[in-house]
């Protein structure tokens, strides 16, 4: 998006894994109308132009690694905005192409954007996230809580298997055994 008469920046960088040697890049508008060509010879050299729009300023530079090719459109007018293309072909990819497209829009007044609803939603959506959370994790020590409450009240149980240990060689006390009833 760009102001009515202001200049904008329009980006544009390639990448190769294998150099390029004569590589040309070009722009488009609307994907018919030419309105740059500059001509690389190798990485140790900046583009050279072939032809451009006189509105149109050359701002890359591909001597460094990022290989930037974009350029500044002056003086935006309304009749500007549409697709901008950025097209590279290197001869040493075997003819391979390669395009980015840009879309620009040109506005008589930039508005800001009022992100206030959009804040509130998140905080609450947020909040209510972080409540259910903590009652959850509220919940868990509470019933860890009572879970070891309750383990405790079981050791202190007494219990008695009534088999008489004795005899093993165990401690316990052996039940008196009375005769059966004589009849």
């Amino acid at each position: 998006m760009a102001l009515n008469n202001s200049n904008v920046l329009l980006p544009c960088t390639f990448t190769t894994c294998i150099g390029f040697q004569d590589l040309v890049f070009t722009w488009y508008f609307n994907s018919t109308e030419l309105i740059y060509q500059g001509k690389i010879k190798n990485k140790a050299t900046e583009p050279t132009l072939v032809t451009r729009n006189p509105r149109v300023d050359f701002v890359g530079s591909t001597t460094k690694k990022d290989y930037n090719i974009s350029i500044v459109l002056n003086n935006v007018e309304f009749s500007d905005a549409g697709k901008y293309t950025c097209h590279v072909k290197n001869p040493l990819e075997r003819g391979a192409q390669h395009n980015a497209t840009i879309f620009l829009t040109v506005v008589h007044k930039m508005v800001e954007t009022d992100n206030t609803v959009t804040l509130i939603i998140v905080g609450v959506v947020g909040g209510l996230i972080g409540l259910l959370i903590l009652f959850m994790l509220i919940k868990r020590v509470v019933l860890f809580i009572i879970k070891k409450t309750q383990d405790g009240k079981k050791e202190c149980l007494v219990s008695s298997s009534g088999n008489d240990n004795t005899e093993n060689g165990l401690a316990g006390s052996k039940a008196e055994q009375k005769a059966p009833p004589k009849a």
